[in-house]
């Protein structure tokens, strides 16, 4: 009976310590810390955090430019052309310089693509020299042509402060050369007749934005016009403000 009742004892202490060594096991466990991130973790953390705020940022910043519905151009420009063939001797026209003031609008359908509609005068003196036509009396000219035309535009480089775009224009064009040459007709001085004829027009305009609804705006072009069932091939510019408008 002693035996038997020292061995219960026992094991109920056994039992108890045992118990009482786990409890403390899991409690401490459940007390330790966390292990502390590393500098460099921190670090690369904050560096994330900032260049995401950057982006969005950028993204905003670029949303509220090209979100624009509507745009619309006014300016000025230049082109250097042909301003006929020559007389039927065979001597050719060099070509001369003109100056041009132009207008467009433009309705986007998403923040790069766009169609526009253009409209311009040039205006310039075609140099003749000594002809026995006008005993030179006539030899500086002034020439106008004027084209209207409509295509598609699209931005391919897009940022906060400036964007890059191609342009293609079609349409058609007008030549007016009669006006200095009094009784003479154009094609007797070599010069294009008047009338109206194919246009196109390549641009790579490059927009600066002084804000979200204004820019300044620089286009080098290539305008390919028909005048006299002949092809002339003009190199220049177009310059003017940009005014944007509405919500897409």
């Amino acid at each position: 009976m002693f035996s038997f009742t020292r061995t219960t004892a026992l094991l109920f202490v056994t039992t108890f310590a045992t118990l009482g060594l786990q409890a403390q096991s899991s409690s401490s466990a459940q007390a330790e810390p966390p292990a502390a991130s590393t500098p460099s973790q921190a670090s690369l953390s904050v560096q994330a955090r900032i260049r995401a705020r950057r982006e969005q940022r950028r993204a905003t910043a670029i949303h509220d430019v090209y979100n624009h519905l509507y745009e619309a151009y006014v300016g000025g420009g230049y082109l250097r052309t042909k301003p006929g063939e020559g007389v039927e001797t065979g001597r050719g026209l060099q070509k001369f310089n003109t100056y041009a003031w132009n207008v467009g609008v433009s309705r986007y359908f998403n923040e790069k693509l766009g169609v526009t509609v253009d409209g311009r005068g040039y205006y310039g003196k075609a140099y003749l020299g000594p002809n026995d036509v006008t005993n030179s009396a006539i030899t500086q000219p002034v020439i106008s042509q004027y084209t209207a035309m409509i295509g598609p535009t699209y931005r391919f480089i897009l940022q906060p402060k400036y964007s890059v775009s191609g342009r293609v224009l079609a349409g058609l064009g007008y030549a007016h050369s009669s006006g200095d040459l009094g009784t003479f007709a154009p094609a007797q001085l070599g010069l294009y007749p008047d009338g109206s004829a194919f246009a196109v027009s390549a641009s790579l305009p490059v927009e600066y934005n002084v804000s979200p609804g204004l820019g300044i705006r620089v286009a080098p072009e290539y305008v390919l016009t028909t005048y006299g069932s002949n092809k002339q091939n003009g190199l220049g510019v177009t310059t003017g403000l940009v005014f944007r408008w509405g919500k897409q």
